[in-house]
């Protein structure tokens, strides 16, 4: 049996390359049981980022593997470049300085009470006193110097898109030879290099969320950026990392879950793995972009405290890790343009964050010339209007406004800085390959190299598909499966599409196995390995006779063909996607939570006459399985999500035991769907101009609302079985020496039996807990709710240019260690998360994420498990000081294996304003 870092050699398998291979700027440790966690050995870098640590009991010694700068040969390169005419012809400046305030005061809010709207905060922002990493600092100067004779229209050039399909990537800023810039290549999508081929396609951001393991995270960011880097692209449109708000949400699959710490964890380590694979990455969509319906209209409305607590912290940690790129969405916020929301952008993005690289449009989310500017936008993608309209706000346009004042010279400036500080970040300066695809044109022989850019990345997708499936029943040990002598399998899931894995464009249909869903967010399949495939295989080897039964809708012979066989798998999916495509009536977002193709009619059918019948289920996020989950004979059930190209590998994998699963809910899964706590409103937007989006849950999304519900879901957020058992023992929390050296106080609970020689020790083996100052600050009055003002934004100067990333804030100051027991037979990895409860008075809801951890452990294996926490991890927002603030009194410190687990071990500790 398989499980976290070691995979039975004599499968083929094993963790893949990229994990075990030389990383720019990380080391690995490895011995013969454990991979050492990416994320530990990363705390130690300039990163200056904390992370959880595992640690044996036993001593025992490893090997480190120096990193290495390599990316791979080169590939073949097209002789021809993107030759697109930048789009500034025809059109007129929408607007003029004396309106680049944003303020639309006037706008009358349906309901909700807005804390603001668009703040006029003024661009460019002043850098000097500011301190980012000495890699901005760098990228800045040599940017500086580079831009420092180019003409007015140059610079225009690199924050305007030469237009839809009028280069070879689906975004194209034009080469400027005679400075010997080649130009920019913008390329699709979150799990793989779109519209090319010979690429790998990935498991969706979902599934590698459901991994709960930050070395995969960043494995599968690192594989991908080598792959557009090694097809030319500059520029990743990805990771995205919209919340999980509502369970019919369309694109919600590309994100990372339904909690904002998860969703941030996934985000930096993915961004890290792409640019250091040498390839810009791009965090989308800023932001309260959690729908596809009506996303290009509606209006979110959401207080201060819930955009800085859930929605704004994930882009906090893409800024963190060094993002390039940050894509603005195509949603009104509080009554604003996104793309030119100045409180978004150069508000809380720039000056809140201090991100010091370049925020481009969505396609065509640009909505003015002057204000857009003005207000924070830097690149608009595509670069024309509408589609192929050749018209542009930017363009001349841009050009014009800088020559009549509308826009500084300055502001246009910082633009084509921040671009080119991007560029410069990432060394694409550098021999870096020529685009060899055309996008728009993949039948144009001269255009396409056909380059391949899979290496063996297969491996690393069939384990992160394995890693991601959850485990949610398991009666009596069914699974794993040892070798049965008769099997059928039942619904259309489990075998081909009769097109093939690409026969619907951006995977617009749902037929045949689901392992991604649709829209932008997809690329082709090299191949897809259904679940048929993979099962003949293994059915062959182990001498089981196997049949199947694809016709979803004639249950009748569904149940004919499942009497009588000694295991019986139904597959059932739903699928969802982006709004210019409609599936089966779902305007990308889904409909209901209900399977698709008479799901659970197929399940009852099958579950009624074979009393081992096991429910597989490939979905885009929750569904209703209250017909069917209590069933006596469905003994178990596999939760795959979207697997990608090597979907059927991983799933046998888990079936027959090579792989224990380790997999979590990245989401909560209710027993009704009205029991969640936000729905998608289908209004149809020719009834209202822009119709709102509540964010009526304030901070209780997810789980949250479930546990301030006291709600009892079908399973939880963070749940999942094993194959094995694990018990926790000994959990104890201490606040880092160098803090209490300073006289900051240790804040220890009396109640609490506390070892200081069990701190001492595993102090020794942790690292990055650097001393710092902190500064008190006042607790919050205990209210979620706005302020009552609805006119204009809460934001007060703060003074400093990213004062959400000072040390004072993220640096670790106190510890938790637990001791984690595999107490079954077989080798498992465990998922202890840490969760805080804060003081009632706070506001909060009654449990929230913090951290997790993956581990290893043999059977009778003790290991030490350790989690760090900063200020800002124990503050909350506080809107009338608009700062972040420690709540005074008894927080709970609860270390399980799920948001609701009855055994979690939990203590109490005090942070501020106890005696």
């Amino acid at each position: 049996m398989i499980c976290c870092g070691t995979i039975l050699l004599w499968l083929g398998f094993g963790l893949p390359s990229v994990v075990f291979g030389k990383f720019n700027q990380r080391q690995v440790s490895v011995n013969s049981t454990e991979i050492t966690s990416l994320a530990a050995a990363a705390s130690s870098t300039s990163r200056g980022i904390a992370d959880s640590t595992v640690s044996n009991n036993e001593s025992s010694s490893s090997n480190s593997t120096a990193p290495s700068n390599s990316t791979g040969s080169s590939p073949a390169l097209a002789s021809s470049t993107s030759t697109g005419v930048p789009s500034s012809s025809n059109s007129t400046l929408s607007d003029s300085a004396s309106s680049s305030t944003g303020n639309l005061s006037n706008y009358q809010y349906p309901t909700t009470n807005i804390t603001y709207i668009s703040n006029p905060v003024p661009a460019p922002l002043n850098r000097s006193y500011y301190n980012p990493s000495s890699k901005w600092t760098h990228a800045h100067k040599k940017a500086a110097r580079y831009l420092s004779d180019w003409t007015l229209e140059e610079k225009v050039s690199l924050t305007t898109g030469v237009g839809w399909e009028q280069g070879r990537c689906l975004g194209n800023i034009a080469p400027i030879p005679s400075r010997n810039f080649s130009g920019l290549c913008l390329m699709d999508s979150p799990l793989g290099i779109r519209l090319t081929d010979f690429n790998s396609a990935f498991p969706a951001g979902v599934n590698v969320a459901s991994t709960f393991d930050k070395d995969l995270m960043y494995a599968r960011g690192y594989a991908m950026g080598k792959e557009f880097k090694g097809k030319g692209a500059h520029v990743a449109l990805g990771p995205m990392t919209n919340m999980y708000r509502t369970p019919t949400g369309g694109r919600a699959w590309e994100g990372f879950g339904g909690d904002p710490y998860l969703s941030g964890w996934a985000t930096q380590r993915t961004i890290w793995g792409i640019q250091d694979a040498g390839v810009q990455a791009t965090v989308k969509h800023f932001i309260a972009n959690e729908q596809e319906r009506n996303r290009t209209t509606s209006d979110s409305q959401l207080s201060d405290r819930t955009m800085r607590e859930i929605y704004s912290h994930p882009f906090l940690k893409a800024v963190q890790a060094d993002v390039a790129s940050v894509m603005c969405s195509y949603n009104w916020i509080n009554g604003s343009w996104a793309c030119q929301n100045s409180e978004l952008l150069n508000g809380i993005l720039k000056d809140d964050f201090g991100f010091q690289g370049y925020v481009m449009s969505d396609w065509n989310a640009q909505h003015s010339g002057v204000l857009s500017a003005n207000s924070g936008l830097d690149m608009t993608m595509p670069g024309d209007i509408e589609m192929n309209s050749l018209t542009s706000y930017w363009g001349q346009n841009l050009t014009q406004a800088v020559n009549n004042g509308s826009v500084s010279i300055g502001r246009l400036d910082d633009m084509a800085q921040r671009i080119m500080a991007a560029y410069f970040l990432l060394d694409q300066d550098k021999e870096y390959p020529s685009v060899s695809f055309d996008s728009a044109r993949p039948r144009a022989e001269a255009n396409n190299s056909h380059v391949d850019v899979r290496e063996d990345h297969w491996k690393l997708i069939q384990h992160i598909g394995a890693s991601s499936t959850v485990l949610l029943k398991n009666v009596n040990n069914t699974l794993p499966l040892n070798a049965p002598r008769s099997m059928t399998l039942i619904g259309s899931d489990l075998g081909p599409s009769m097109k093939g894995p690409n026969g619907y464009s951006d995977r617009g249909g749902d037929e045949g196995t689901l392992a991604m869903g649709w829209g932008s967010g997809t690329c082709n399949f090299p191949y897809l390995v259904d679940p048929l495939q993979a099962i003949s295989l293994q059915a062959r080897k182990d001498g089981t006779t196997l049949d199947w039964w694809f016709n979803d809708f004639d249950t009748g012979s569904a149940a004919h063909w499942a009497t009588g066989y000694d295991v019986a798998l139904v597959g059932i999916n739903s699928d969802s996607g982006e709004e210019y495509i409609t599936v089966d009536g779902n305007i990308g977002d889904r409909n209901n939570i209900s399977a698709w193709h008479n799901g659970d009619e197929l399940v009852k059918s099958v579950a009624n006459v074979n009393n081992n019948t096991i429910v597989i289920i490939h979905s885009v996020g929750p569904i209703d399985m209250e017909e069917w989950i209590d069933h006596p004979n469905i003994t178990a059930v596999l939760w795959a999500g979207l697997q990608g190209q090597e979907s059927g590998n991983s799933l046998v994998d888990i079936l027959y035991g090579s792989y224990n699963p380790s997999g979590r809910l990245p989401y909560t899964i209710a027993k009704n769907q009205s029991d969640y706590p936000a729905n998608i409103n289908y209004v149809n937007t020719d009834e209202i101009q822009h119709p709102p989006v509540e964010y009526t849950e304030q901070l209780n999304i997810d789980y949250r609302h479930f546990l301030s519900k006291n709600i009892t879901p079908r399973y939880e957020f963070g749940y999942g079985l094993s194959y094995t058992t694990f018990q926790y023992t000994n959990l104890v929390m201490w606040e880092n020496d160098q803090l209490v050296k300073k006289g900051l106080g240790l804040g220890l609970n009396t109640e609490m039996n506390f070892d200081y020689e069990r701190r001492d020790e595993i102090n020794s083996s942790i690292n990055g807990s650097s001393s710092h100052n902190s500064s008190s600050s006042s607790s919050l009055n205990g209210t979620i709710s706005p302020q009552a003002s609805t006119t204009g934004s809460t934001r007060n100067s703060t003074g400093k240019l990213g004062s959400f990333n000072l040390k004072s804030l993220h640096e670790p100051r106190w510890t938790i260690s637990i001791d984690i027991t595999n107490s079954g037979d077989v080798l498992g990895c465990d998922i202890p998360q840490l969760y805080l409860a804060f003081p009632s008075e706070a506001g909060e809801p009654p449990k929230v994420l913090r951290d997790f951890n993956r581990v290893q452990l043999w059977p009778g294996e003790t290991k030490t498990v350790t989690f760090q926490l900063s200020r800002y991890d124990v503050s909350i927002w506080d809107v009338v000081k608009q700062k972040w603030s420690v709540p005074k009194g008894n927080f709970g410190i609860e270390v399980g294996r799920s948001s609701m687990d009855e055994k979690s071990m939990t203590i109490n500790w005090c942070f501020k304003g106890c005696h």
